[in-house]
């Protein structure tokens, strides 16, 4: 029995990089992700199909929408956080979006105005793509470190591409015997299985505190201003400096979705048909992330470093923009689409994610939001308007992809400048920690719950320590 156990702790060491302590929490964190993305993946070829619906030429009113509901969704998500504990306000966040798919199935069911239907479903839908997956990479660099988002994001995100992988299947498989609008449904039920899990992750994360007498064995309310984020935001080098990077991927991103969209629907008329491509684009990123997040992304992180990870997805846009200038075609867009998609979920999303691990819990919910929900979007919708502009002087969609290319480069560099910066307050925190640290042994500060923030809040490393760029864009000033 004990070489069965011993054989049974070397393969869960193998495929979960976490100590004993980490496991439960690591598991249930996947297991969030996983059901959280198999949801969204459900709805995306549905919104993607909706988008060509609602008329090509009207995607940047749409992404023009979306930003604009995100901006009054802002502040209400902001007193939600200061106002409720974490336990309470992320189960109801998803219960309302659950619940928002309730009406949306009711209105496609009936046949209430289909095309105004299929716009506001597509501005929903990208709405909640980001404050879900938004909320839950606030909640885990809320309970882990830096140097363990390095080792376990990575396989954390492979929940989520496992659920990616999910998503896409009942899509193609369901799609026609149940009809799209039913699908809904299946989103519903995956959305309540990931709140089932945020209240699993709590429950481990305060059995764990409580046993170590650490921190306190609940998570208190984050408190504060329902706007703080804006200033916590514009207050900051370093996190203004995490928004422009942001904000370069949605320019890159959104060039090639519309460019994407312009192709499929000029090379590919049929609905279905056009339904069952997107769907098969995400089947593909999806297979490609998760080999990626189990057997590299973690390796990549801690020996490059956030710097070089981060500034592998502009590095795919560079060749990709290249490859769409000398060939506008349907296979080429759809090369690159999947390309940066997998690249970007399976090495510069995690290295991104702990970019947020070396500042402020307040700001890790509530700066994080702005940056991920609402710089995301809002660039997203200048830069739809941007392409449109660019269309306008009559620029074909080779010309676009070349205009595009010097932003991707100036991306790279940023990405290169951020991980410096995050690599240096991760430093000071770390050696802020070791001072407090009982010399005797006495204090244990190497668990999945030493909360960098808390550091942070005090001055200690995390709102103070930045690094110095050529041009003075990241500065040692205070954050």
């Amino acid at each position: 029995m004990a070489n069965i156990a011993a054989a049974v702790e070397r393969g869960l060491s193998w495929a979960v990089p976490a100590t004993r302590r980490e496991r439960a929490a690591a598991l249930w964190s996947f297991g969030y992700f996983f059901a959280l993305l198999a949801g969204y993946y459900v709805l995306r070829p549905l919104r993607d199909q909706m988008g060509i619906a609602g008329g090509v030429r009207n995607l940047p009113w749409l992404f023009t929408a979306t930003f604009v509901a995100l901006i009054l969704a802002q502040p209400l998500y902001g007193a939600l956080v200061a106002k409720l504990p974490r336990a309470r306000f992320i189960p109801l966040v998803y219960h309302f979006f659950v619940a928002n798919l309730a009406i949306f199935w009711l209105l496609l069911t009936l046949g209430v105005a289909p095309v105004i239907v299929a716009r506001v479903f597509f501005v929903w839908v990208s709405v909640f793509s980001l404050f879900a997956v938004a909320v839950f990479w606030s909640f885990m660099a809320d309970l882990f470190t830096a140097e363990q988002g390095k080792r376990l994001f990575g396989f954390i995100g492979a929940g989520g591409t496992a659920g990616g992988l999910l998503g896409p299947l009942i899509t193609i498989q369901l799609s026609k015997p149940l009809g799209s609008v039913n699908l809904l449904i299946a989103a519903a039920l995956l959305l309540e299985v990931a709140v089932f899990c945020v209240w699993r992750l709590e429950h481990a994360a305060t059995v764990h505190v409580g046993a170590r007498g650490e921190l306190q064995s609940a998570p208190q309310r984050i408190g504060g201003s329902a706007f703080a984020a804006f200033l916590e935001f514009v207050r900051s080098p370093y996190l203004l400096g995490v928004g422009l990077w942001v904000s370069l991927m949605s320019f890159c991103a959104t060039i090639v979705y519309f460019e994407q969209a312009n192709i499929v629907a000029a090379a590919i008329h049929d609905r279905d048909a056009q339904t069952r491509i997107f769907a098969s684009i995400d089947l593909a990123v999806n297979l490609l992330s998760l080999a990626t997040q189990v057997f590299i992304t973690g390796q990549v992180l801690k020996r490059f470093g956030t710097g070089i990870a981060a500034g592998a997805l502009p590095a795919v846009y560079i060749a990709g923009f290249a490859a769409l200038f000398l060939a506008p075609t349907l296979a080429v867009v759809v090369t690159l689409q999947i390309v940066q998609r997998w690249m970007n979920f399976a090495i510069a999303n995690p290295a991104r994610q702990v970019f947020f691990t070396v500042i402020g819990r307040e700001e890790k919910y509530k700066a994080k939001n702005l940056i991920d929900v609402v710089v995301y979007r809002g660039s997203d919708a200048l830069y739809g308007w941007v392409f449109d502009g660019l269309q306008a002087l009559g620029l074909k969609l080779g010309a676009i992809a070349l205009v595009a290319l010097p932003a991707a480069a100036g991306w790279l560099v940023l990405s290169m400048v951020l991980g410096r910066a995050q690599e240096h307050r991760a430093a000071a925190i770390d050696s802020e920690a070791a001072k407090l640290a009982d010399p005797t042994g006495g204090a244990n500060l190497d668990g999945p719950y030493l909360d960098e923030a808390n550091l942070a809040d005090k001055n200690l490393g995390g709102a103070e320590f930045g690094a110095v760029s050529e041009g003075g864009a990241i500065t040692g000033e205070r954050a």
